[in-house]
């Protein structure tokens, strides 16, 4: 009897220890993908702009100006007829039309009114639109019909160079002056410059439609008027 009670407690210890030598091993099977997973994760490359997020797929910073920024994760959209190719060639198109448009706002504020548009006294620009609205109309329905023609062509430019693959986000290869031929690391900072000016420029100008339509007042005499009130 106590031969087979010491038996069978052998066993059961025997048991025992198969059992969790099993469930050891499967254990181990799967911790090293559970680190792995967790590893990659912790590796992934963060993005310049937010560190706390990471960077990006699509945002491999081939792109003058591309820092990672892309918090709603606008790069990614691939459905509904727009891509990051568009994305990029809608920035760079709204990056020169800002430059244009606070140049020349600050121009006529301090020049005064181009020829034939004597009539637009106001500093504030979008008082001027008016003024020029109500003096003639024709000019803005002549602007309107303009910028439909640009539109138009530079929409078939970017929808074909996207397909084709042979052109650049904004490249209608108009380079008169031969800025963008023979150096390349020349050409690359001159794309730099040219996206975050025109970053700065859309700030600038959504600032002057802002403050124009609230105070009524042009950008440089808000300018003098903000830094009057508030010097020492």
């Amino acid at each position: 009897v106590i031969l087979s009670t010491a038996a069978a407690t052998t066993r059961s210890t025997m048991m025992k220890i198969t059992v969790l030598t099993l469930l050891a091993g499967s254990a181990y099977s799967f911790s090293p993908a559970a680190n792995s997973v967790r590893s990659s994760a912790l590796n992934a490359e963060k993005s310049q702009a937010m560190p706390f997020l990471n960077k990006p797929a699509l945002l491999d910073g081939s792109m003058a100006g591309d820092k990672g920024f892309d918090p709603l994760g606008l790069s990614t959209i691939d459905d509904v007829g727009i891509d990051l190719y568009w994305l990029r060639e809608a920035e760079i198109k709204h990056a020169r039309v800002a430059m244009l448009a606070v140049a020349g706002a600050l121009q006529v504020e301090v020049f005064g009114p181009a020829p034939g548009c004597e009539m637009a006294t106001a500093k504030c620009q979008t008082d001027a639109f008016w003024q020029i609205w109500s003096a003639h109309p024709q000019y803005i329905a002549a602007s309107l019909v303009l910028i439909t023609i640009v539109e138009a062509v530079s929409g078939i430019a970017a929808t074909t160079g996207r397909e084709s693959g042979d052109r650049a986000p904004g490249d209608f290869g108009l380079d008169p002056l031969g800025f963008c031929k023979g150096d390349v690391a020349k050409a690359d900072r001159l794309k730099l410059q040219e996206i975050e000016n025109g970053r700065l420029a859309m700030w600038a100008a959504m600032g002057l439609l802002v403050q124009g339509s609230t105070n009524h007042m042009g950008g440089l005499e808000a300018l003098g008027a903000a830094l009057n009130d508030n010097s020492f």
